[in-house]
């Protein structure tokens, strides 16, 4: 097991990783024929739900406890073994890149936010429709501007989730440490709302998630700070947005990304917000303007891609301090 954690093979594992996962994506035609790892474990998730979440119970937090067990558990005995099988080998740790790739979600988090840009050049109804594939709220009264606020949030937010914290766990256990984490991101996201429904049964899943995210999430603030000036953006402007504006937001977590975005590019997010039947009064994160659109989704694209050059190159970096022999002696 020492193998894995904080290891020079996880540094190499993780740069292929992330140059892998940029460059393809998850290929759309592996998806048709087997899905994807989040879908089978939020196939675990969703069983286990069906059958403990129970109205009326008193001891749901100890069922929702126990699914999110359940399932960490199953990752594990898949992913731990593996792992230490593909290391045992020359060359194996290439094969535990192309598999940790498949949890990393630059490109799809990328295109999926420009789509809502596009989206929006063409009508109202059509970019609700595209930003309700990657944002929780209801999207149904949300007007141009609103549209445009979401997906520069979510790609904020999603920044930390889907690219920063997967590194980083990845980094920490090697292919374990990632499925890990991604197993309980995919719990919060399907059992962690604050509804009737989960708010006992899905208080694990959220509380392990905030606990999971908490770093990766103000390295990911820091990380869009200091691309800003690459992007047309201002590094003080982000971080003075991060420190003032972050501890408002409902999240312990996703106000670090979000406000640094929004003080790097100028922008005021946040504010009032809608997910199903829950209103959040939603604190304002920046002090610039709250009438965004296509062209700011942009912006925030081009400062997102230079984050994501900044990240690959900090991890190519040490991937050779390793190879001069320059690394300190736990790695």
């Amino acid at each position: 097991m020492s193998a894995l954690f904080f290891s020079a093979t996880s540094l190499f594992v993780a740069l292929i990783a992330l140059g892998l996962e940029r460059r393809f994506g998850y290929p759309p035609r592996l998806y048709r024929a087997i899905r994807h790892p989040v879908v089978w474990i939020g196939a675990i998730i969703s069983d286990l739900e069906k059958q403990l979440n129970r109205a009326g119970r008193r001891d749901l937090r100890l069922r929702g406890g126990l699914t999110l067990a359940l399932v960490l558990v199953v990752v594990a005995i898949v992913t731990v073994p593996s792992a230490l099988a593909l290391r045992s080998f020359p060359g194996g740790f290439v094969l535990e890149a192309i598999a940790a790739a498949s949890l990393i979600a630059q490109k799809e988090l990328g295109a999926r936010v420009g789509a809502v840009a596009f989206a929006l050049h063409r009508g109202t109804e059509e970019a609700r429709a595209a930003v309700g594939h990657i944002v929780g709220r209801d999207t149904a009264q949300l007007d141009d501007h609103a549209i445009a606020r979401a997906a520069v949030e979510s790609l904020a937010e999603n920044s930390a989730d889907g690219v920063t914290a997967p590194l980083f766990w990845l980094l920490v256990a090697g292919l374990p440490g990632i499925a890990l984490y991604k197993a309980v991101n995919t719990a919060d996201s399907m059992i962690g709302y604050r509804s009737e429904r989960y708010r006992d049964f899905g208080f694990a899943a959220a509380r392990l998630d905030d606990a999971v995210n908490w770093i990766p999430a103000r390295l990911t603030g820091l990380a869009l700070a200091f691309a800003a000036p690459f992007s047309g953006g201002g590094t003080r402007a982000a971080l003075r947005a991060m420190v003032r504006d972050a501890p408002a937001h409902a999240s312990p977590n996703a106000g670090w990304p979000e406000a640094a975005m929004a003080g790097a590019l100028g922008f005021r997010l946040g504010g009032p917000r809608r997910y199903g039947e829950t209103a959040l009064a939603g604190a304002w994160l920046g002090e610039g303007r709250a009438e965004l659109g296509p062209a700011d989704i942009l912006r925030a694209l081009a400062l997102y891609r230079r984050m994501l050059d900044g990240v690959l190159a900090l991890v190519a970096l040490a991937c050779l301090t390793v190879l001069a022999g320059l690394a300190p002696a736990w790695f």
